[in-house]
Order: structure tokens, then sequence, then C-alpha cells
């Protein structure tokens, strides 16, 4: 018997590294996610495709059933090491999927291009915790890690505010749909941004009056979610690029890319990869295509609503 789970994509608007120590996070489910298809098996493996937007296969392998109960497969970085790990960390939590089955044909597919970093990890982690019943934070902690925001988009179809309190994810269902949505575009830098060489350059980088730190992002936060007009909310857009460009001690995305641009720009989730958020009066498009940056989409285009 077939069964299918699905899981939305994220973009982190506001809070990228601060969230991982307690700051308020502003983050956006994507009308793009991930399917995850089970049918029965047999041999106590598991025959896993994964394919990309375009239908293309990125991924083909077998897994065995004891590399799973063992996780002896996580010895490297490569897909299936990682894959064995998830499921791991995934038997010890529910061991009945691998103790009382023969076996499964597993398939995912990617609504968004893989290179795009809306979320190929925290989407099939919320699709295994959605197919073995068992809580999806708690899966990520234990074999990917990270805050958890992107699991609480992939759980919610409304915007969110995330925040870790004492490590316990905290969610709020939040309200944005300004008039000036029509405003804002997202942009592809043409590279995927390595989220765990990201947080591991923010937690070397980070400074000491972190409490302080975190309260100026989350009234920012407050300002970028309450913003009545476009000069108000890229205000606050810039004033976030502004404090994290002082903790990174990196250039923002503007100042080192298109400090031409007559807009504002906005970093979203690791710097210097991955998508940024364009506030622009004018259609930005031609700006863009012209400086060799092809994926260009509105906000209606992307964001869940």
């Amino acid at each position: 018997m077939k069964k299918t789970f699905y899981s939305n994509g994220k973009l982190l608007i506001t809070g990228e590294y601060l969230v991982l120590d307690g700051a308020k996070a502003f983050a956006l489910p994507t009308k793009m996610g991930q399917n995850l298809i089970i049918e029965e098996g047999s041999r106590k493996k598991i025959i896993w495709k994964s394919y990309d937007a375009d239908g293309s296969i990125w991924f083909e392998d077998t897994l065995s059933f004891s590399d799973i109960v063992t996780g002896i497969a996580a010895e490297n970085e490569s897909v299936k090491a990682t894959l064995t790990t998830i499921l791991h960390e995934a038997f010890k939590l529910n061991p009945d999927f691998i103790l009382n089955s023969d076996g499964y044909i597993i398939t995912t597919e990617l609504g968004f291009p893989k290179s795009w970093g809306l979320g190929t990890s925290s989407t099939l982690i919320n699709n295994i915790a959605q197919w073995l019943q068992i809580d999806a934070f708690t899966l990520l902690k234990n074999s990917f890690g990270g805050s958890g925001y992107d699991i609480a988009c992939a759980q919610n179809d409304t915007p969110i505010v995330y925040q870790l309190k004492n490590g316990i994810p905290i969610i709020e269902k939040a309200t944005f749909n300004p008039e000036f949505t029509q405003n804002l575009y997202f942009v592809y830098l043409n590279k995927k941004q390595s989220s765990k060489t990201a947080i591991a350059a923010y937690n070397m980088n980070k400074k000491n009056n972190l409490p302080r730190t975190i309260a100026i992002n989350d009234v920012i936060t407050s300002e970028v979610l309450n913003a009545a007009t476009i000069q108000s909310f890229a205000s606050a857009m810039q004033k976030h690029e502004a404090q994290m460009s002082n903790i990174l001690e990196t250039p923002t995305i503007k100042e080192s890319l298109f400090p031409d641009f007559n807009g504002a720009i906005k970093s979203l989730g690791a710097w210097g990869g991955d998508f940024v958020m364009v506030i622009s009066e004018d259609n930005p498009t031609p700006y863009f295509k012209l400086k060799g940056y092809e994926t260009i989409l509105r906000y209606d285009e992307m964001i869940l609503f």
C-alpha cells in the first residue's frame, strides 16, 4: 500500500544565526516543498530514489536494515551516510518500521531545484517524522542539527515567528500580508550555501554581548511584521543587514555584489548563497538578469499564503 507525505519548503526572513541562541525569527513557508512516497519492499532493504524538480534522479541507492539499525554507514559525508544517520536516529525513536517490515521502496520528489536551498533536508526529516509518527524536532536535533525553524515551516501553512526557549521550539502563527508584497522579490544567487559551514563561522564570530544583540533582533523582527509601508519595511531590513554584517564581520550582500541597486536587499539564511529578498518599487528583473542572475521570483510565486 502506497503512502505519501508532504512538507513545505522555507525561507528565513529575520533572525538568521541568532535564532540558534534564542532570538525571535520570522519565517515563511514556500509554495514548493517535497513529497515522500512509501511502498512495501523486500529483502530487509530500502530501495531509495530521489528526484529533483526537473524529474532527474539526484540520488539513488540501496540501504540495508542492518546498517540503519547500527548506523554504521554514518562515517563519512556522503548522501547515503547522511540518510543512514537520519534513519538510524528515526529507528531509535520508533524501531517498529524496521523490526516489523520486510523492506521498502521509497521515493522523494522535490518541488523546487535542490540547489535552491529551500529545505531539502528539513522537508525530508519532517516527512520521515510524519511517516513514523515521531517528533520531527527531536529527529532533526539528533541527526542534522539546527534551530528547527525549517521544521516549523514544513508543518505550517502560514507565516510564523519561531523561537527556542531553553531548547524548546515556540511557534506562533503570524499575520503578514501587506500591500507591498507586490514589491518583494526573491533572487537566487546561483550557488548553494552550506548551512553547517555558515553556522560554524557564526559560532566563531558572534559577539560576547548576545542578550543585547538578540534584543535588537527581536525589535527589528517586530518592526518587520508590523511595517505598514514599503519604506518602513525596507528600513527594518536594512537595520537587520547592518546588525548581521557587524556580527559576522562580513559586508552585506548589497555592498559586495549590488552597490548600485536602487532598493533594499536582505540576505536570507546562510549569507553568501541561496536566495536574497529584494525590496524594490520597480520591477528589478532587468537589473539582476543583466548581472547574470536569471532566477527571480515574485513574492506570490514563492510564498505560501
